[in-house]
């Protein structure tokens, strides 16, 4: 048992008998014991803030630099326009064939990164994909998709832009 904290009502005057230690040195062990169990609190504290600092870093270095690679792959789309542009004495073949190289590019970046296309002409209307724009009488079965006026997008199946669409009445 250990003397001056177990038993509250043990006389507080220092006993020398038998080794035993002196109030005075019971004190002193118990102000280094609380010294350094204090040092170690600001230690662990310091230490999480530390942690919280270095995962806010890297959170803002993830946003900042989250379209890096997405960002290089287009690098080569861009160059291919470039490229047509700079070409003086072409035909429209050559010009046509360039933009399906370079839209052949595109879908392999969106590909990539999981960019898919929403064309959805013959599909029942969804409004959480596509958005009418006007309604057809009399063409086709009713709340289909006629005709896709701009082909929509979505990203990880998560709508970036709807397909805007006719549909039939």
């Amino acid at each position: 048992m250990q003397e001056g904290l177990d038993n509250p009502q043990q006389s507080e005057t220092p006993v020398e008998e038998n080794g035993v230690q002196t109030a005075e040195e019971r004190i002193a062990e118990l102000e280094a014991a609380l010294a350094e169990a204090q040092a170690s609190v600001l230690y662990t504290k310091a230490e999480g803030e530390n942690i919280r600092r270095r995962a806010n870093d890297d959170i803002d270095k993830a946003r900042k630099f989250a379209l890096e690679k997405f960002s290089g792959e287009l690098l080569a789309v861009k160059d291919s326009l470039d490229a047509a542009v700079l070409i003086e004495a072409a035909d429209v073949q050559s010009y046509k064939d360039g933009i399906q190289i370079t839209i052949k590019q595109l879908a392999s970046v969106f590909e990539k990164f999981n960019i898919a296309e929403v064309n959805p002409v013959g599909e029942k209307f969804d409004p959480n994909k596509h958005q009418a724009i006007s309604i057809l009488e009399n063409s086709g079965e009713p709340n289909t998709v006629t005709s896709v006026l701009q082909k929509g997008y979505t990203l990880n199946d998560r709508v970036l832009r709807p397909a805007l669409v006719m549909v039939a009445k």
